[in-house]
């Protein structure tokens, strides 16, 4: 537990000197690096080596495509980069006919595509809410889905803790509960309308925060959100506790001591961050 600890303090105070660099292209290549090393996390965890590297690195300049594809000379790369990266998936296994296993291969593609559009809905916060148009609201939202992950997460654990009886998914993980699930749920709600509250206040956004286009306060929306938020932090953890119950690993990494590794981390943030930013993008800021 005291390793856990020190970690999560430190992992925090890496986020907020992150936070720091939002504004500029720094923040881009950080999300960048990141799902790079979760892409290989799955790469491992799905049993390849070095033999199979082409089919790792050939995502390395993709998902750096993908992250600075704010300029619409970078976006239109995109859709053909898409194209080639398929075909040349296909080839290789083609070409590899016997040697390397297609439902590997499918998994990694799927696993990573979820991952970049986890990370890059990040990015599109930040694209799509410019500090000089909306001051920091862009970073709130980041914040908020990092809070409804890993404070939903900390909820949950603990009122599993307190009241668990009834397992939630004993197959694929065994330790949560009904009771925390629940717990989670509201935690996740509490967590997300205390930090809307403060942000408004402290950015002096409340104006804007206590209506929306919806004609009802956002605060409300907020705690609405946090319910489907949870529900999706628990499916996304389950998902990733899946794969690594049938690919025979306790965990992605050990880049995090204490907690494993990036997967294992944000597992609970794979689903919530595009449905966070697509909400927000489309409800709020029309």
């Amino acid at each position: 537990m005291k390793t856990r600890v020190i970690t999560a303090v430190v992992g925090l105070t890496v986020l907020a000197l992150v936070m720091f660099a939002f504004n500029t292209v720094v923040f881009n290549l950080i999300v960048c690096a990141i799902t790079i090393v979760a892409i290989h996390e799955v790469y491992n965890a799905v049993g390849f080596g070095k033999k199979e590297l082409p089919l790792f690195l050939v995502l390395i300049p993709y998902t750096l495509l993908i992250m600075l594809s704010h300029t619409p000379v970078v976006r239109g790369m995109v859709l053909p980069s898409s194209f080639i990266i398929l075909v040349f998936y296909a080839i290789y296994l083609v070409v590899m006919n016997g040697t390397v296993s297609f439902a590997k291969a499918s998994g990694l593609v799927m696993y990573s595509g979820i991952i970049i559009y986890c990370f890059y809905s990040l990015i599109h916060l930040k694209q799509i809410l410019p500090v000089e148009k909306y001051q920091y609201d862009a970073v709130f939202f980041i914040l908020l889905i990092l809070c409804f992950a890993w404070g939903g997460d900390t909820c949950a654990y603990f009122a599993g803790r307190a009241f668990g009886k009834h397992k939630l998914c004993p197959v694929v993980s065994p330790n949560k509960t009904v009771e925390g699930a629940v717990g989670g749920v509201l935690g996740t709600m509490v967590f997300g309308v205390l930090a809307t509250v403060i942000y408004s206040a402290v950015a002096d956004r409340t104006d804007v925060f206590t209506r929306s286009n919806f004609g009802v306060s956002m605060y409300l929306i907020i705690a609405l959100l946090g319910i489907v938020a949870a529900v999706l932090g628990i499916y996304g953890d389950l998902f990733a506790s899946v794969v690594k119950r049938q690919c025979g690993i306790k965990d992605y990494g050990t880049i995090f001591p204490g907690h494993g590794g990036i997967l294992d981390r944000f597992d609970s943030v794979m689903f919530i961050a595009p449905f966070v930013t697509m909400v927000v993008t489309m409800a709020f800021y029309r």
